[in-house]
């Protein structure tokens, strides 16, 4: 802890000399899961890549005390050591523990604890004067700061610890296909499954519009002797989305298969569920399992996130996270279906903060709106868009514009392209200023700030001869992936400015 309070007093008077100059800074963390383009300059970042260590794991309290950059895998290793579990971990071994809270989680559990955000006890904040504050749900002083920061995106502090809660470990997953036929059986497994308190995980993916799986797990110590047993990490295992899809089509009803916890926690990892399969299309490779198997160093997302990033083709990667109450969400599938035909969809039931509380508190990601369900079924839509730049931004908004029709909310790590008008008409304007006033925050960017994508590469007026050829050369195929490749395979630093 020691080490912790140094660097957190380097923080903090980092953060006072930006306060003394009114000056705005952004919170460097080292790395990042948003698909948003994003540069770091040297002169004007709080860096807190340093922070990256389980501090303690409690087992009589069922807690952990983690700083922010600690990434899943490191996390679930840390605490399965004691027969201990975060309630919820985030698919990707890189995500971390920071992001997750700042910035909207979940997965397969989400339909019983929530959000990643709903597992934190209490957190630590260097405020935006430098001033070092622990706020948690149960201090009627901080409680708004703390459910004010879950999903802010670090627009009120900088979190710099996180109290987690934990639950029972076990080495195994049972998980349980039911193959379905339409969106309205995905539907109407989900919400059977969600009643049953034994079941412990349910997602599901839809392959097309008449094919997909629903998936529950249940956390188990052993499993019986003649049910097939699959890992997922090896370079010879299959990636995740594909062995679903064998196994449905090879059984004419439910299945099961026993799975290691690990294996069971990252099965998206390898592949990025099916964004790896874009990047065999990308290059004209063959998709087949010697060539997976063969290039299963650049299929994992630490690789596919470097590349995704260095080579600009987050401009041309649909990337969007959605959720929507049970009533709406078949209208929004339909309208994916006729509009993009675009699969597979991944399926995740959330449950909302506010029906989590037991004293309802507010949380920016759950807007200003009361929610109609108790429940969220969270849509991910992953692939590619139009190669045109103006047409590709058009698409995201047309989707966005449905999300609001349809009673829904997005995820802020992905693309966004609300205008702050119509932003501000979904998230609690009044609520988040009055917040950012009494935490010294104003001088600190917003979370629009943060989330907006920059449309400037629309308008061209004025461009220069050098920089229009710049930019039809980067176009060229393959120059842009065959850089990210490459700077994905060397590795460094690709967020801060040089």
């Amino acid at each position: 802890m020691e080490s912790h309070k140094e660097t957190v007093a380097h923080i903090s008077a980092r953060v006072r000399q930006f306060y003394a100059r009114k000056e705005s800074f952004r919170i460097y963390h080292g790395s990042t899961l948003s698909t948003r383009d994003t540069i770091y300059e040297q002169d004007k970042i709080v860096d807190i890549s340093k922070l990256a260590s389980v501090l303690k794991v409690d087992t009589a309290t069922k807690t952990a005390l983690v700083e922010p950059n600690v990434p899943m895998d490191n996390l679930a290793h840390c605490t399965t050591q004691y027969g201990l579990l975060p309630p919820v971990v985030m698919e990707f071994p890189n995500i971390t523990v920071g992001g997750g809270f700042a910035g909207t989680a979940g997965e397969s559990s989400s339909f019983k604890y929530g959000l990643f955000d709903c597992t934190i006890n209490r957190i630590e904040v260097v405020l935006a004067n430098g001033d070092i504050v622990n706020a948690s749900a149960s201090d009627p002083e901080t409680s708004d700061l703390f459910y004010a920061s879950a999903g802010s995106c670090g627009t009120l502090g900088v979190v710099t610890l996180l109290e987690i809660q934990l639950i029972e470990s076990k080495p195994w997953v049972e998980l349980t296909y039911y193959p379905i036929e339409s969106m309205s059986e995905a539907t109407a497994k989900i919400k059977e499954a969600a009643t049953d308190p034994s079941i412990n995980y349910i997602d599901g993916i839809l392959f097309a519009r008449d094919q997909g799986v629903i998936m529950t797990g249940r956390l188990t110590d052993s499993y019986p002797s003649d049910m097939p047993v699959q890992s997922f990490r090896r370079a010879r295992d299959p990636w995740f989305y594909l062995h679903a899809r064998d196994v449905i089509t090879k059984s004419k009803g439910p299945a099961k298969v026993a799975i290691p916890l690990t294996d069971y926690l990252f099965r998206y990892d390898r592949g990025v569920f099916w964004g790896g399969a874009h990047a065999f299309k990308y290059f004209m490779a063959p998709f087949n399992r010697v060539t997976r198997f063969l290039l299963d160093p650049f299929m994992r997302i630490r690789v596919v996130n470097h590349a995704f990033h260095t080579s600009g083709l987050s401009k041309q990667i649909l990337v969007q996270d959605l959720g929507f109450p049970y009533s709406t969400v078949e209208k929004f599938v339909e309208y994916l279906d006729k509009r993009l035909g675009m699969y597979p969809l991944w399926l995740c039931p959330v449950r909302p903060t506010q029906y989590l509380r037991k004293q309802p508190r507010k949380a920016f990601a759950m807007g200003k709106d009361p929610l109609p369900d108790d429940m969220l079924l969270n849509i991910g839509v992953w692939g590619m868009g139009p190669s045109d730049y103006g047409k590709f931004v058009a698409l995201n908004r047309e989707i966005e514009h449905k999300v609001r029709e349809f009673q829904g909310l997005k995820c802020l790590y992905a693309h966004t392209y609300y205008t702050e008008d119509e932003f501000w008409t979904i998230y609690d304007r009044k609520w988040y200023d009055e917040l950012r006033t009494k935490y010294h925050a104003n001088s600190l960017p917003t979370v629009y700030d943060k989330v907006k994508v920059d449309l400037s590469s629309l308008q061209r007026e004025g461009e220069s001869w050098g920089a229009w050829m710049y930019r039809k050369a980067w176009d060229v195929w393959p120059i842009s992936g065959v850089y990210g490749v490459v700077r994905a395979a060397i590795g460094g630093d690709y967020l801060l400015a040089k």
